[in-house]
C-alpha cells in the first residue's frame, strides 16, 4: 500500500515525473506516413496514436487492458443548497453503478474498459469548506493513496471520473484557487440549479476562497482545503499512471480540476493525460484553456462518472485501428505522393 507521509512527500511524488518514449512515437510517426491515405488525412486520430506510443513505449500502442476507474465522494457543503440533489443520490448511484444499470455501466462494456466504481468514506462528508478544510492533511493523504493504489502498473490505459453530489461547487472553488477568478468564472448549474441556485453557488465558493486565502500558493493545501476525497483519489490515480508511464483519459470537469495540481506543481505535469470531451459544464471550457488541453470530443455532455472520456475511448479504438490495420502503399501496390 502506497504512503505518502506528507504534503512535502507528496509533492516531491508530483514533481520527479518520467518522461515518454519518443523513439516508439517517431516509429508510429514514420508508419503513418506509408500507410495508403494523404498525409495527416486522419488528423488528431494520428496524433492521438503517437500520444498513446508515446506513453505507453511501444509501436504500434496496444488498447488490450483498459482500467475505467470511478471515485465516489460526498461533500459538506451541500448543507449550503448547492446541488438540486440531496447526498443520499452518491450511496444510491454507487449501487445503480455495482447493478450494471448506469450510463458508464453500458458504456465500459461497450468499449471493453474494466470497470471499477470506488467509494471513499460516503457515510463521512468532507467538511463544508466555507467554514474548514474539506479534508484534513490526513484524509487528503489518505484518499490521494488509495487513488494511486487503484492503478495496475500494467494498464494500457486509464480512464478516471468520478461521481458525488456536490462536486461540480467544489470542483469550481478548486479551480478558482489554482487558476484565479472566483465563482462566477468557475461555477456552473450542475445537477440543474436554478439562477438563484448558481448565484448561491457563486457565493459559496468566493466565501471558501476567503477563507483559506492563506493555502491558495500551494496547489496541494488548495486541493485538500477545496476539493474533496474523490477529488484527491483522482489526484493520485493520475500520479500514478504517470510514474507507470501509462496514459490517461480525463473524463469532464471534476475530473479535470482534480488532476490540475499536478499541472501546477509542475507545467508537464499533464502531458501523459487527455480531456475526454468538454462538458457543458460553465468552467470547464476555462480550465482546459488554463491547462492547454485540447479536448477530444465536444458533445455537450455533463454526466461524469467517465461517460464522456468512455465515448472518447472509442475515438482512440479507432485511430488505433486504422494505424495497426492499414496497408502501406507497398503492400497494397498502390502508388505513393510524387515528390
Amino acid at each position: 500500500m502506497t504512503s505518502f507521509a506528507s504534503l512535502s512527500d507528496l509533492r516531491d511524488a508530483c514533481r520527479d515525473l518520467p518522461a515518454g518514449d519518443r523513439e516508439a512515437a517517431e516509429a508510429v510517426a514514420a508508419r503513418e506516413a506509408t500507410l495508403t491515405k494523404p498525409l495527416q488525412s486522419l488528423g488528431r486520430l494520428e496524433g492521438l496514436v503517437e500520444w498513446l506510443a508515446y506513453w505507453q513505449g511501444n509501436s504500434p500502442p496496444t488498447l488490450d487492458r483498459i482500467e475505467m476507474l470511478v471515485f465516489a465522494g460526498n461533500h459538506g457543503v451541500t448543507a449550503q443548497g448547492v446541488s438540486a440533489y440531496p447526498a443520499e443520490v452518491t450511496a444510491q448511484m454507487v449501487t445503480n453503478f455495482a447493478n450494471g444499470r448506469a450510463a458508464i455501466n453500458q458504456l465500459a462494456r461497450l468499449t471493453g474498459a474494466n470497470l471499477r466504481v470506488l467509494p471513499l468514506s460516503l457515510d463521512t462528508p468532507t467538511a463544508d469548506f466555507t467554514t474548514a478544510p474539506a479534508l484534513p492533511e490526513d484524509a487528503f493523504l489518505e484518499a490521494v493513496a488509495t487513488g494511486y493504489d487503484a492503478v495496475p502498473a500494467d494498464a494500457d490505459l486509464v480512464v478516471l471520473g468520478e461521481m458525488g453530489i456536490g462536486n461540480t461547487t467544489a470542483a469550481a472553488a478548486l479551480a478558482a484557487g489554482l487558476f484565479g477568478g472566483g465563482g462566477e468564472r468557475f461555477a456552473g448549474r450542475g445537477t440543474g440549479i436554478d439562477d438563484d441556485g448558481l448565484a448561491r453557488k457563486c457565493a459559496v465558493i468566493d466565501r471558501a476562497l476567503d477563507t483559506h486565502a492563506d493555502a491558495l500558493s500551494d496547489p496541494l493545501l488548495t486541493a485538500a482545503a477545496l476539493g474533496g476525497r474523490e477529488l484527491a483519489a483522482i489526484l493520485g490515480a493520475c500520479l500514478a499512471a504517470r510514474h507507470a508511464r501509462i496514459p490517461v483519459l480525463l473524463d469532464g470537469f471534476v475530473c479535470t480540476a482534480a488532476a490540475a495540481p499536478l499541472y501546477r506543481l509542475r507545467a508537464d505535469g499533464l502531458d501523459h493525460a487527455q480531456a475526454g470531451h468538454l462538458s457543458a459544464e460553465a468552467g470547464h471550457k476555462t480550465l482546459l484553456t488554463e491547462l492547454g488541453m485540447t479536448p477530444v470530443l465536444d458533445l455537450g455532455m455533463r454526466l461524469g462518472e467517465a461517460s464522456g472520456a468512455a465515448v472518447a475511448l472509442l475515438v482512440l479504438r479507432a485511430g488505433l485501428a486504422c494505424h495497426s490495420g492499414m496497408a502501406t502503399f507497398a503492400e497494397a501496390q498502390v502508388s505513393g505522393r510524387s515528390s
